[in-house]
């Protein structure tokens, strides 16, 4: 009878796990479903404007580029590390950490190399392995371009004065629920623009200078760029907690299966048992 009060329990305890997993999906998938818009209605307007600044730099002399376009010997790297703030979500977090210490190990090996760290799960791993000039975890509580702006800041400053030659983000870029594909973004200094035959801007009129258009939409640009990397990041995360929330459910529910299975089959033994004593103790008494 221990057993079987045992058993009871552990099917107990899978049934609360299963309500808790099942609920946690629920949640991530309309959560997700909000982000997945976000960055869905966002991403036509950032490669736009990718796009319209390499066709405006390609035209620009060699002499007239942006400050934030200046090709340094890299000796000091800075890693932008986006994760979340909570777990639960599958390799999410870890691929992430994986990646950064790839650049640090493989990539950059021998270079100073510094982390920026945008969720606190990140944050928790990196810190003993690197050093964290920068840390945030309130971004996710009001996601939003001014609060993402202050950052980019921070990163085109950093560049700018030298203490950094090079600027990477790392992150997941969001595929759909099941998919989400490790980042490794170059973000400063800007790649120098692909010049092709379709680049031709002779038939526009710049008001002002085609030098001021590019001076002002690069750091727009910047911005951009590390807003769309946070809000994909944001739908990956909600599409990876509900896939592995899914995935907890399913197993749980096998498992929970596989209890009550073996419970029934502990059920019926004990009572063979005691209807084997009984009759054992029947022809006893008639003997």
């Amino acid at each position: 009878m221990a057993n079987l009060k045992e058993i009871r329990n552990r099917i107990s305890s899978v049934g609360s796990t299963m309500q808790i997993t099942s609920a946690m999906k629920m949640v991530s998938a309309a959560k997700l479903k909000k982000a997945q818009d976000a960055i869905t209605a966002m991403r036509p307007y950032s490669e736009k404007l990718t796009e319209l600044l390499q066709n405006l730099s390609a035209t620009l002399d060699a002499d007239s580029g942006s400050k934030y376009s200046d090709q340094r010997e890299v000796n000091k790297v800075l890693i932008v590390a986006i994760t979340s703030n909570r777990g639960l979500a599958g390799a999410f977090n870890s691929n992430i950490v994986k990646a950064s210490k790839v650049l640090v190990n493989e990539t950059y090996a021998g270079k100073q190399v510094d982390f920026v760290t945008i969720g606190k799960k990140g944050n928790d791993i990196l810190k003993k392995d690197g050093t964290i000039v920068h840390h945030n975890v309130a971004i996710f509580d009001d996601l939003s371009f001014d609060n993402t702006s202050i950052i980019a800041e921070m990163l085109m400053e950093q560049f700018e004065n030298g203490s950094y030659d090079k600027v990477v983000l790392v992150y997941n870029n969001f595929k759909n629920a099941a998919t989400q594909i490790v980042m490794r973004e170059q973000f400063l200094p800007i790649l120098p623009p692909t010049v092709t035959e379709n680049t031709n801007t002779a038939d526009y009129i710049f008001e002002p200078s085609k030098e001021e258009i590019v001076e002002g939409l690069i750091p727009k640009s910047l911005k951009t760029q590390l807003f769309k990397a946070i809000r994909d990041s944001v739908a990956s995360e909600h599409g990876a907690r509900m896939t592995a929330m899914h995935k907890a459910t399913d197993n749980a529910t096998e498992l929970r299966d596989a209890l009550k299975l073996q419970y029934n089959k502990a059920r019926q033994a004990a009572i063979t048992n005691e209807i084997l004593e009984i009759v054992g103790g029947a022809e006893a008494l008639a003997g």
